[in-house]
């Protein structure tokens, strides 16, 4: 049975999508099976895999209004082991067409209760907004996984955040925890960075990952050759930082 994680945090530019690539490509690397959910009409997650996202015929949006079958839309990847549900920004009118439907926030639950023996890992990587496609994921996921950009306004959503998965574990999902939260764009240089660092401990000390992603240029550029890091720089530091963000997701699953 898989894990089903989503990717998610309101504000936007704080990882998510970096998180989603990179996490997938490490664990297939350590040997697991691995699906991409790009929930995001950005199609970001899709491009990063080198995707051409413009030319796809059947995507993510297909897959929710019940146009496509999982089997039509899945895509083999450049990396070995991880398989992608792309998008790209049809994705964005499935908003629109899902509020007509029966059960419209269960319809990825729907998908993958069929299919989800097929994988170790399902990651979904969610639009910057707490929308009907975020809503779609949370309630499919067995867990969240939660990027906080360590600057001081990632700091402002968190409370939000952290009520809409209350109310989401409270009304829609009962089964949802909190698989985690991994600091990104960690600076040591800066007292800024180690103040959210510090601020977040203090109130979700629990959930955060030992592991830092640090700010990386290899890391920035990765997306830009349509690649993971651990493909385009194998020993730079944010290739590093991702083998032992999967390595602690791993360890965390087995407990």
């Amino acid at each position: 049975m898989s894990r089903i994680i989503t990717i998610t945090n309101q504000k936007g530019g704080v990882g998510k999508t970096t998180t989603t690539i990179n996490l997938a490509t490490c664990l297939a690397q350590a040997g697991k099976r691995v699906l991409v959910v790009d929930m995001d009409p950005q199609g970001n997650a899709s491009s990063g895999f080198g995707v051409d996202k413009f030319s796809l015929q059947k995507t993510v949006y297909n897959l929710l209004i019940g146009e496509a079958t999982l089997e039509e839309v899945i895509l083999p990847v450049c990396v070995d082991g991880v398989r992608l549900l792309p998008a790209n920004i049809d994705l964005s009118g499935a908003e629109i067409e899902l509020i007509a439907m029966n059960e419209r926030e269960f319809r990825l639950r729907t998908i993958f209760s069929q299919s989800r023996y097929m994988f170790d890992y399902i990651l979904m990587d969610c639009p910057p907004s707490l929308n009907l496609l975020t809503v779609n994921a949370l309630c499919a996921a067995d867990s969240v996984l939660i990027p906080i950009q360590c600057e001081y306004y990632a700091l402002e959503g968190l409370s939000q955040l952290m009520n809409t998965i209350k109310r989401i574990q409270q009304k829609l999902n009962t089964r949802l925890v909190i698989e985690g939260v991994v600091f990104t764009m960690y600076d040591s240089r800066t007292n800024l960075s180690n103040q959210v660092v510090d601020e977040v401990k203090r109130h979700l000390g629990a959930y955060t990952y030992k592991t830092i992603v640090p700010r990386n240029v290899r890391l920035s550029e990765a997306p830009s050759h349509g690649l993971p890091i651990t493909l385009y720089s194998a020993d730079s530091k944010g290739a590093e930082a991702y083998r032992a963000l999967a390595l602690e997701v791993m360890e965390r699953n087995k407990k």
